[in-house]
């Protein structure tokens, strides 16, 4: 399940630095004169913003290991790159959303403007009188120009008697029926071509009555408290608050989940297991009578060598031995006696953080390590100014064998 959350969390937060840097190179990009120009600022920008997400790692580390002036230089930068992929974000996000806003209150005023259309020509369609089809009409105003009277008044020209007059009054009939059937010919394909756009802007889903429909709402809901604020207000809080998530999403989201879920898992050694005294006797004993002929090894010398002393020289003592202490495991896993070297006590404190942070231990602070170690036995001197530690020497780079327990102490599982 650790793993799992850690895999979702380095996902998410990659999505989030695939987008900024997205973003930041965008905007970079319009920034050069030049294609080449474009892509060096695009370029610049794009890694800005990958160390941005980086910077956190080396701040907390240099603070860690108490770097001050590699902390300062590392927040320095991340200042800098920070503020230089939010101006970047802030201005993708506004161009953007004004690029949208700005199209979506074209189509709204083209919808409105067409739905008024349609209107008027439905309106004017209700006024044409009644007529029949065009063609119809046609048919009978060619058929009345066959006829005599229309050659006698030499096509409703010149109208004389009762005759002529009630022939051209028909003919002037026909006319009027085929103008109003031709103009409702006309209305009715407006209507229909008004209709298809009207569909088609339904269908694109650009109906909207608002340029920015989600501005709009939240303008809405929180007019009741805040009277003052306008959509174009909610506008510039959304782009802000966008740049501000990818920000800080990109910019800390790969630290948290690294810091939740690691690759590298490094438990600390075996706790030690409390053993009596008259135990520790025996295990003494044991090789000796099995083994006489073989010679026991001097065990290497250590903090812990005065406790096995005690131990052996009174086996009828019941005296249970406390558990080995970070200090005293640092020792063993970590130093090594070598005469003739000396280790200084700022290394050494630094090699013991390091000690710590693998078995994600918390450090002691240096005051109360050199006072722990010193109980140890070791021998201390102040060499040029420095105090160095003399006969030990650390282990750091070297291949680290399992280290000698002691007869009194035996380890198992944490």
């Amino acid at each position: 399940m650790k793993h799992a959350l850690g895999v979702l969390g380095v996902l998410s937060a990659g999505v989030l630095l695939a987008v900024s840097a997205a973003m930041n190179w965008r905007f970079g990009y319009t920034l050069g004169r030049s294609e080449f120009d474009g892509q060096i600022y695009g370029a610049a920008s794009a890694a800005a913003d990958c160390l941005k997400a980086l910077i956190p790692f080396f701040l907390f580390a240099a603070i860690r290991n108490r770097m001050w002036s590699q902390a300062a230089a590392a927040a320095v930068v991340g200042l800098v790159v920070t503020a230089y992929s939010l101006t970047s974000a802030l201005g993708h996000a506004a161009l953007n959303r004004m690029d949208t806003s700005g199209t979506r209150a074209v189509e709204a005023q083209t919808y409105q403007d067409a739905r008024a259309d349609l209107k008027r020509a439905q309106d004017q369609l209700s006024w044409v009188p009644q007529h029949r089809p065009a063609q119809m009409v046609q048919s009978d105003i060619d058929a009345q120009k066959n006829q005599r009277p229309w050659v006698w008044t030499k096509g409703c020209t010149e109208v004389t008697g009762k005759q002529g007059r009630d022939f051209c009054q028909q003919y002037h009939g026909l006319s009027a029926e085929l103008a109003a059937a031709q103009q409702a010919g006309t209305l009715e394909t407006r209507i229909a071509d008004i209709q298809t756009r009207l569909g088609k802007s339904s269908s694109h889903g650009s109906a909207s009555a608002e340029a920015d429909p989600q501005a709009a709402v939240l303008a809405r809901l929180v007019s009741p408290i805040f009277p003052s604020v306008t959509t174009e207000h909610v506008q510039t809080a959304l782009t802000v608050f966008i740049a501000i998530l990818l920000e800080v999403g990109s910019g800390f989201g790969m630290y948290v989940a690294f810091s939740s879920w690691r690759f590298y898992d490094v438990h600390a050694p075996a706790a030690p297991r409390m053993a009596s005294v008259s135990t520790a006797a025996a295990a003494v004993a044991a090789p000796s009578v099995l083994a006489p002929a073989v010679a026991i090894p001097k065990p290497r010398s250590s903090a812990n060598d005065n406790v096995t002393k005690v131990a052996v020289a009174a086996p009828t003592q019941q005296k249970m031995l406390a558990p080995e202490t970070d200090v005293q495991r640092f020792y063993k896993e970590r130093v090594e006696t070598h005469d003739g070297s000396s280790v200084t006590a700022t290394s050494l404190y630094e090699d013991y953080c390091s000690w710590c942070e693998e078995r994600e231990k918390e450090p002691m602070a240096l005051p109360t390590f050199g006072r722990d170690f010193g109980e140890l036995g070791v021998q201390k001197a102040k060499v040029a100014g420095r105090v160095r530690y003399i006969g030990i020497a650390l282990k750091t780079g070297l291949d680290i064998s399992e280290d000698k327990k002691l007869p009194a102490l035996s380890s198992e599982a944490a």
